[in-house]
């Protein structure tokens, strides 16, 4: 398959489509965040970067033999966690770009498959301007099922739909659910629930350095019900870049090459492995 990947981040699309045995010819990656980029040529060095979404009517690019694009437009405004801005928002807005691209395609190439990414919070009104820009409806799956992490998504894609009375929609089944929890993939500690609450990509970044100001904050945050922390002889304590990992399906050491504080921006804000796994194998070569 030839591949664009939009808003790429750490690639996970890549990785899936290797660890489900899809051979790639070219991968093309728009992404602008230099220790992303840095990642992705890590592991897989024939990925041809492009640059700026925005700038796509310059790309060099084979578009009539794109087989398949891969979207994760920006989330932030869209996120409960979020300011709520909706889609028009001046990030989450660059969805109509990864729109733009996608129509650009299917007129040189009918047969375009897509996927498309967002978070489960995103209100309805946002979520049916989407499914009617796209022209499907997707289906919403949490990592809990395939990880210790809970992290709600929709995802649109053409890959397998059905048709209903109303609408065709995305007909990726549900995972069987592997019953992972939070305490089988730390790599110490005690932790005080089952599952993950979803990391965030500001999860480490907003982290004090100081001792007592890094016990104030994830109390805080603990009290906030925004994150999730390790107790470690009796001292709270973030997610190593091990266990961030293996919230998102990763192997240990995927981000053992960039800092703590960038795996954390490119977890938090990535796609959960597994799953894109679970859909990719429903893709008809």
């Amino acid at each position: 398959m030839n591949v664009l990947s939009l808003f790429n981040g750490m690639n996970t699309g890549r990785q899936a489509l290797e660890n489900v045995g899809i051979k790639v010819d070219k991968y093309y990656s728009s992404e602008i965040k230099p220790y992303a980029i840095e990642l992705t040529q890590h592991h897989f060095p024939d990925t041809i970067q492009v640059g700026d979404v925005t700038k796509w009517k310059d790309w060099d690019i084979e578009w009539s033999k794109i087989d398949l694009i891969l979207s994760g437009s920006p989330c932030q405004d869209l996120s409960a966690s979020g300011k709520r801005a909706g889609i028009n928002g001046q990030k989450s807005s660059l969805f109509f770009i990864f729109v733009d691209i996608l129509n650009h395609i299917k007129s040189l190439n009918a047969n375009i498959l897509f996927l498309q990414e967002n978070v489960g919070s995103a209100a309805k009104l946002d979520v049916g301007i989407m499914s009617r820009a796209l022209g499907v409806y997707p289906v919403r799956i949490n990592s809990s099922l395939l990880t210790a992490h809970l992290r709600d998504r929709y995802y649109w894609s053409n890959i397998r739909t059905k048709e209903t009375m109303f609408d065709l929609v995305t007909d990726i089944p549900q995972p069987t659910n592997k019953k992972i929890l939070l305490k089988n993939i730390i790599t110490s500690g005690e932790v005080d629930r089952d599952k993950s609450r979803c990391l965030i990509e500001r999860y480490i970044g907003a982290i004090p350095k100081s001792h007592d100001a890094i016990q104030r904050h994830l109390k805080e945050r603990v009290l906030f019900g925004s994150y999730t922390v390790v107790k470690e002889d009796n001292i709270l304590r973030a997610f190593n870049k091990v266990e961030m990992c293996r919230l998102q399906g990763f192997p240990d050491n995927y981000c053992d090459m960039v800092s703590t504080l960038n795996a954390g921006s490119l977890l938090g804000d990535g796609w959960t492995l597994p799953v894109i796994e679970h859909i990719f194998k429903y893709i008809k070569l």
